[in-house]
């Protein structure tokens, strides 16, 4: 209907169980500016509309399951689940409240808790029970005459009671009538006690125009009035001349039965069977929701009868009963039925004043006019006259959604009407609706317009198809991003937290020779290994980076570095990945040594949450592709550092002489001589070779030799023990050549000595022997060993003194910790020492300083001289304890 306008007031909000309020035990009435609210638990509420604060809240035994108010006396009537029917003075219960403001104030911390505002619990007194029943599942209250619905063991039953309002008697109320409906389908529990339904069944009173003696209720309040042609049609001449009321009940199971009241008072001295008093009047086949009246048509001329003319049934799921009186062919009054279909599942419902049924549903409040109806008439059949019911009708939505109880408050004269809801999560809200005089469907549509609309609905469609499309598209990719984003914490939680010791992601890194393009070539073999329980997916890269240092000839140039990424794409939990990445060679034909080879794991938050924090839009436009630049900081990702290894000289060894006859590995290649050297070798033989020299210094290399001295106990305590029968000198090698793919046979052999070639082609000795220093120690002499490095080359001897040197470093540095103190030394042999030392450092100055002044003659003396003194320097007589 285009002609509505809703307004929604909240007014307070209640407290709810998790997933909201389930629809058919909650209910809102009104006595003036009071609101009666019961959210299906032990709670009633007492809200003041003109105060917009809550002034009492009552706290009955069991859950509440339905409510009435009787206008005689302010009388509020309560069913308890499985309890009974309580009876509460609204009157007496403020003058209490009103007293025990003070007192009371420590009864409500549950509600403050959930929002609500401060206000008095008033507990409901178990002997305010006036009539205990755990089968009642439905009442009605007609002045001093209490109409119960009760579950029993195979049939529903209605009984009448005579009750005393609060404070006359404390008697029991006494049943005056009793008869039981019978039902199509048997009721659960029939075999033993009745279970509560899982649909409440519904009672109402419908009463004739002028009906006296029995109409002391609230409107709105489980009763209302029909017009007295409709009144007898439906129940028959005894009502009509009785002018007696009707109970109506809607039961779950479909069933729409009526008993006249009086009657049913003097059941008990009239003959005959009881049930014969019970008329089933529609039989919907779904549980019946709300019952309900309303007027279809101006009152005209007949102002004096202005009742309802139709009577309104909705079920469940959705259908709908309409019955009003009508004139047949014949001129007969006849009763005009006719069923609608709404969509469901029907929540709650409600009838106006005027023409209108207010239905809600999970995701609507809708209303539909049983007097304009709600489709354009059918231009084949006849036109059923002004007062015929609608065959179709076109709810209109109201744009308020999970309505579970609904109350209409008044209607204005200008069509408007203002309903009473409270929704599931528990908000009481009023709705005003401002009704045009415009019909809800055109009553003549063209073929034209129809064509028209129906292309304009399909394009409609077609743009909402997309635009879901596209949410769907960019809420699941966010989805994806955000379960990334989880796995991401997860693993740099796990890495961060295992600092020391074994981490559960490790990089181990290990290094070898391989042929290629006819060279050799040093290689570094990465191992990434999961060990945790978490995936590494897509926005993980593997980075690797080789970092080579300054030349020594070059002092100021800075070292290369190069890193290579890898995509980890999946790699699972107990999952490895390798790469073989190439060390060398460097410029003249050797790897540059040592070189450190750093690994780690980068997560690209660009790639991962860059796709999901674009407009979703963007595929329609490429330049809004990708992440808006500030909505990431300029790093746009994490880096977790796994290990860092250094590759040095005495890892890329090889020892052609160590490997068996059978096997006897090829001797490395020397880096590319002279061509001429090499032309005229070949010429003259293998016996022979060229004078020059060139071949003189290749054969006659001048010795270089560094020796370190450790003291045997330090060894044994980082070492430990060893095996039986192995010297201390040949577990000292091993430990050096821990990271050599010849350790195997060293081990084997028991080798303390050991003669390699490094990578550049020259040869590199190893010698390791146990020494006695006697001058060092006060105590008397001293067990330690000796390494010794000895090669032809000066730059080798460097690289590798200072790989020896690194590892003592570190096992000096782990065992501080664990060692008690050193031993007694001679601190002025120790200071002799340094002396003698700071004086080779001076002259080893003096001499650099003269390299750039001497002529050439003069320079290769001090050249000499100042290679000497670095020899003198490299084997000290110092000793590490």
């Amino acid at each position: 209907m285009a002609g509505f306008a809703p307004r929604v007031q909240y007014l307070a909000g209640f407290r709810c169980p998790l997933g909201g309020l389930a629809a058919g035990k909650p209910r809102v009435l009104c006595r003036g500016a009071e609101i009666f609210v019961s959210t299906g638990s032990e709670l009633v509420y007492v809200y003041d509309q003109e105060g917009n604060l809550l002034t009492a809240v009552f706290r009955f035994p069991g859950r509440v399951w339905h409510l009435e108010l009787s206008a005689l006396g302010g009388v509020l009537y309560v069913l308890c689940a499985q309890k009974g029917v309580y009876c509460v003075s609204l009157d007496q219960a403020s003058r209490s409240v009103s007293q025990d403001d003070g007192d009371d104030s420590d009864k409500n911390d549950e509600d403050s808790e959930d929002g609500e505002p401060p206000c008095p619990v008033i507990p409901v007194d178990p002997d305010a029970c006036i009539l205990p029943d755990a089968t009642l599942c439905a009442f009605v209250v007609l002045d001093d005459i209490l109409v119960t619905l009760a579950q029993g063991r195979a049939q529903w039953k209605v009984q009448l009671f005579r009750c005393h309002r609060p404070g006359e008697d404390a008697r029991p109320p006494g049943q005056i009538g009793e008869v039981e409906l019978s039902t199509s389908s048997p009721l659960a529990g029939s075999l033993g006690e009745p279970t509560a339904p899982h649909f409440l069944p519904v009672l109402c009173c419908v009463s004739p125009p002028g009906c006296s003696g029995l109409c002391g209720r609230m409107p709105g309040s489980g009763g209302f009035t029909l017009e007295r042609a409709l009144f007898g049609l439906l129940f028959g001449v005894d009502a009509s001349l009785l002018e007696s009321p009707v109970i109506l009940c809607g039961l779950p199971d479909g069933q729409l039965c009526c008993v006249v009241l009086k009657t049913l008072v003097t059941s008990r001295l009239a003959p005959g069977d009881p049930k014969a008093l019970v008329k089933i009047l529609h039989h919907l086949e779904e549980p019946v929701v709300s019952i309900g009246a309303l007027r279809t048509e101006s009152s005209g001329e007949n102002v004096e009868d202005t009742h309802p003319d139709c009577l309104v049934a909705l079920g469940r799921h959705g259908r709908v009963l309409a019955v009003k009186a009508s004139w047949d062919e014949a001129g007969d009054l006849v009763p005009e039925l006719q069923e609608y279909r709404l969509p469901g599942p029907v929540l709650c419902a409600a009838c106006g004043g005027g023409s209108r049924v207010y239905h809600s549903t999970p995701s609507d409040l809708c209303v539909v006019d049983l007097a304009r109806g709600g489709a354009p008439q059918d231009p084949v059949q006849p036109d059923r006259g002004p007062g015929s019911l609608p065959s179709l009708l076109c709810p209109a939505s109201l744009s308020v959604c999970s309505v579970v109880t609904l109350s209409v408050l008044s209607e204005v004269p200008e069509g408007g009407t203002r309903l009473l809801a409270l929704s599931a999560r528990g908000r009481l809200m009023t709705c005003s609706l401002d009704l045009s005089s415009e019909a809800p469907c055109p009553a003549r549509a063209t073929v034209v317009n129809t064509g028209q609309k129906i292309k304009e609905l399909l394009s409609g469609i077609g743009t909402v198809s997309e635009r879901v499309s596209s949410l769907k598209k960019a809420v699941d990719q966010r989805n994806r991003a955000l379960v990334c984003l989880n796995e991401a914490m997860n693993v740099s939680c796990v890495l961060l937290a295992s600092r020391e010791g074994p981490r559960p992601i490790s990089c181990t890194t290990a290094t070898a020779w391989s042929r290629a393009q006819l060279q050799d070539v040093l290689t570094a073999t990465c191992r990434l290994q999961n060990g945790s329980g978490f995936s590494l997916d897509r926005g993980w890269t593997w980075c690797v980076q080789v970092r080579t240092r300054s030349r020594a000839s070059d002092p100021d140039s800075a070292g290369s570095a190069a890193t290579y990424t890898i995509p980890v794409d999946r790699l699972g939990p107990g999952d490895q990945r390798e790469v073989t990445l190439p060390l060398g060679p460097g410029e003249d034909g050797a790897p540059d040594l040592p070189v450190t080879v750093s690994c780690a794991l980068h997560y690209s938050l660009r790639e991962v949450v860059g796709g999901a924090l674009a407009p979703p839009d963007s595929s329609e436009d490429p330049s809004l592709e990708g992440c808006p630049p500030d909505m990431l900081p300029e790093q746009d990702g994490v880096c977790l550092p796994l290990s860092e290894h250094t590759v040095d000289v005495l890892q890329c060894l090889r020892f052609p002489g160590l490997a068996a006859p059978p096997t006897q590995a090829p001797s490395p290649r020397s880096p590319a001589g002279d061509p001429v050297d090499t032309f005229l070798g070949a010429r003259l033989g293998p016996g022979s070779e060229p004078a020059g020299p060139a071949s003189l210094r290749a054969k006659f290399p001048p010795p270089s030799v560094a020796t370190i001295k450790v003291s045997a106990g330090l060894l044994r305590a980082a070492l430990g023990d060893g095996q039986p029968g192995v010297s201390l000198a040949c577990t000292t090698l091993q430990w050096l050549l821990a990271e050599n793919s010849a350790l195997d046979v060293v081990r084997a052999r028991l080798l303390s000595s050991v003669r390699g070639v490094a990578p550049d082609g020259t040869d590199l000795h190893l010698v390791v022997r146990e020494v006695t220093v006697t001058h060092l120690c006060a105590a008397g002499p001293m067990q330690a060993v000796e390494i010794q490095v000895e090669s032809s080359s000066l730059a080798n001897l460097c690289q590798a003194h200072h790989a020896v040197i690194g590892r003592l470093q570190r096992m000096v540095v782990e065992q501080a910790a664990h060692s008690s103190g050193p031993p007694d030394l001679r601190v002025q042999y120790l200071h002799q020492i340094q002396v003698n030392h700071e004086t080779l450092l001076r002259e080893v100055q003096t001499l650099r300083d003269r390299l750039s002044t001497d002529d050439e003659a003069s320079s290769r003396t001090t050249a000499e001289r100042l290679l000497q003194v670095y020899r003198q320097l490299r084997s000290p007589s110092l000793l590490l304890v």
